[in-house]
């Protein structure tokens, strides 16, 4: 197929048969290894919590809903000695964010038990339930009062548009078209939700024996995220980005106390960057929080701060960690706190008193992100300072695990063994490397076939992850585990501009992206081949967003690849500039100006710019409904690689956003078709075939 123009007959040939290599490897039930099928098999723990008596922890089971092609939450409870695992609320609906109130007598959660998300209370004691609430939009960010009688939580509020004009002559019962949506904001659509409809995120208390929730902040701004309670209860801590430019200084949020009773505004904090995730001390005297200040750059380090209660004395605790932090929560006794953090591809939590002394409790956070193998996790602290987490093996979904104080950990849970017992899979090995740029250290993984023969040579799919700010890690992955039962040896890791190896080797990219992180992965694939059992002539690339971004930008530098696949790209920087719904970030921290007073510095780092170097064959591969990298970019690339004669193909995975695994059966069919087509490509005489 190397005509300049495909003819219509033929494209529709390849795409009713893409499947056709995979249809075994998508339906045999009894094989030992995993299947396309297995995704909707899988369940993973998010969200533990620790129950007052200090002796059980209450959870986030996920599982995947094959009739709904959804995900499923309900919640679960692990005794912390591992002797009991029993359901709380277990059934076809969602049960979520458990809150226990402070004397641990009730847990407030979430549920669509009787359709929209509402607020339920269940007294642990005679385990009666009660509906708290009877809202029409979905509560989130619940927080009990210190004395256990109210709950505040946050809520989108909507607000009439004012049209600019209106027909007022239509006829009753006329069937006209829908009115026009007009638009005057910046930042008018929200990928996963589409066009933004007018509003805002609102704080409101109810009460926990259930009533009509009063709401306590108002105005043109969203307050949303953590809400903390003062000693007393009077007052709500709250962030908010409240600037009169709020639309183009988007990380411009503070810290704000607001009165319970009069909703009197305090301002407590007012750094050039975001504070957000308020905590208050045991005592109430101190409020801890993340921010930093803005420094311009694409990436910026989220510190940990605490400060009165009043504003005053504010502390940075983490100045001497080059990492982000997260997560945060106060120890029992108030004399430090708890956070999350990455660190060279892995989830870690932490420990820092007062005076900024730092103690890793434990690196194995992870397994919560089912697609790719991006860092990630969940924790929670017992009163006798255990970490439970969300643990990660590198070969299964999340399970719950402890660790205590001394190190030694404990697995709590083992939900994925009905799937997993009988499978071969293989943990990803670590590759540690040089840069042939600058000699910086890089990190990659390998996860080799099931059955692996280091004698034989293999194909390879190099996985390139998004962001670019992100990191990936040996944690567990769906779409790396079924590429490897495919036969392929899968490579991916953290090329410069990657997060998690400390600031300055993330901002190696800042206003340069793409650029040599291109060099730093076609080194990770020279030292995969330097194993000697990749088969240099069957090497395949693939990622999505960032990852997408560069996989197009390494086929527009080099030929080595036999196919590949582009999934959600930007493709012209230009273009993105008014159409992705952060069009007004990415212009402010990824660029030095607008594109139509330096085009140069758009073009020069646009892969459409390379599209005429382009030989390798590629699919193009993107969420019907993306706003992040729209669809758009990818139409712009398919149509430039049609008329430079380039075998290519487009596919619009309907009902998506920017996050394709948000629904099971589109994760699954994402990877289908990405194996379809390197199948396609690949030379299986070459396959497998016995090394030198």
């Amino acid at each position: 197929m190397n005509k300049k123009h495909l003819t219509k007959s033929s494209l529709t040939l390849l795409i009713s048969t893409l499947f056709a290599s995979h249809a075994a490897f998508a339906d045999e039930p009894t094989s030992n290894t995993l299947s396309l099928k297995d995704v909707f098999n899988l369940e993973y723990a998010a969200n533990p919590v620790v129950t007052p008596d200090g002796k059980h922890v209450v959870y986030e089971r996920r599982s995947m809903d094959i009739m709904t092609d959804s995900m499923r939450r309900n919640l679960w409870s692990v005794a912390l000695d591992g002797s009991t695992h029993l359901p709380i609320l277990s059934d076809s609906k969602n049960h979520f964010n458990p809150v226990f109130s402070p004397d641990g007598a009730k847990m407030a959660y979430l549920s669509s038990k009787e359709g929209k998300v509402q607020i339920y209370l269940k007294d642990l004691a005679s385990n009666n339930t009660a509906r708290v609430t009877d809202v029409a939009m979905s509560p989130s960010s619940m927080s009990f009062s210190p004395d256990g009688k109210y709950l505040a939580f946050a809520m989108f509020t909507p607000t009439k548009a004012k049209p600019l004009f209106s027909l007022g002559f239509k006829p009753k019962d006329a069937k006209w078209a829908e009115n026009p949506q007009y638009i005057d904001q910046t930042n008018f659509q929200r990928d996963g939700m589409g066009m933004r409809r007018p509003g805002n995120m609102q704080v409101y208390v109810v009460p926990t024996i259930g009533g009509t929730p009063r709401q306590i902040t108002t105005g043109e701004h969203d307050h949303a995220g953590s809400i903390a309670w003062s000693k007393n209860g009077q007052q709500l801590i709250i962030s908010a980005n409240t600037k009169d430019d709020a639309e183009f200084d988007m990380l411009n949020s503070d810290l704000f106390s607001i009165d319970v009773n009069t909703s009197k505004v305090t301002r407590l904090t007012d750094m050039s960057g975001p504070e957000y995730s308020p905590q208050l001390s045991p005592n109430g005297n101190k409020i801890a929080f993340v921010g930093n200040e803005d420094n311009g750059k694409s990436n910026q380090l989220s510190q940990l701060y605490v400060m009165d209660v009043d504003g005053s004395s504010i502390e940075n605790l983490t100045t001497k960690l080059d990492r982000s932090v997260g997560d945060i929560k106060w120890a029992d006794n108030g004399k430090g706190l708890y956070f999350s953090y990455d660190d060279m591809g892995k989830k870690n939590v932490a420990y820092v008193n007062l005076s900024g002394k730092i103690s890793k409790k434990t690196s194995n956070l992870g397994g919560t992100t089912l697609g790719r193998p991006y860092t990630s996790g969940n924790y929670d602290v017992t009163d006798n300072g255990s970490i439970v987490y969300t643990s990660s093996t590198g070969i299964r979904p999340a399970d719950l695990a402890i660790v205590n104080k001394k190190g030694k950990a404990k697995q709590l849970t083992d939900l994925n063994g009905d799937v997993f017992d009988h499978k071969t899979v293989n943990k990803p090995e670590l590759v540690e490397l040089k840069s042939s740029v600058d000699s910086r250290d890089l990190q990659a993984w390998i996860v080799t076939p099931p059955n692996f023969d280091p004698k034989k040579k293999y194909p390879l799919i190099l996985e390139i992850h998004g962001g670019p700010h992100t990191a990936y890690g040996p944690g567990y992955s769906t779409e790396v585990q079924l590429m490897a039962a495919a036969g392929y040896v899968v490579l991916y890791g953290n090329p410069r501009g990657s997060t998690s190896q400390g600031e300055e080797f993330a901002n190696l990219i800042d206003k340069n992206y793409p650029s040599q992180d291109y060099n730093d992965l076609m080194d990770m694939v020279d030292a995969a081949i330097a194993k000697g059992y990749v088969d240099e002539s069957n090497l395949f690339v693939t990622g999505g967003s960032g990852g997408g971004t560069l996989t197009s930008w390494i086929i527009g530098n080099t030929d080595r690849f036999k196919a590949s696949v582009v999934a959600k790209p930007v493709i012209n920087w230009t273009s993105m500039i008014g159409t992705s719904d952060i069009y007004a970030f990415m212009s402010k921290y990824w660029f030095t100006d607008l594109p139509w007073n330096d085009y140069e510095q758009y073009w020069n780092r646009s892969p459409l710019s390379l599209v005429g170097n382009v030989k390798t064959p590629t699919m193009v591969l993107t969420g019907e409904l993306d706003v992040r990298t729209p669809m758009s970019e990818s139409e712009q690339y398919y149509g430039a690689l049609r008329l430079q004669g380039v075998e290519s193909s487009l596919v619009r995975i309907q009902g998506a956003y920017h996050g394709i695994a948000a629904k099971p059966s589109n994760l699954a069919r994402k990877i289908g078709y990405i194996l379809a087509w390197f199948d396609k490509y690949k030379d299986d005489s070459d396959t497998e075939k016995k090394g030198d």
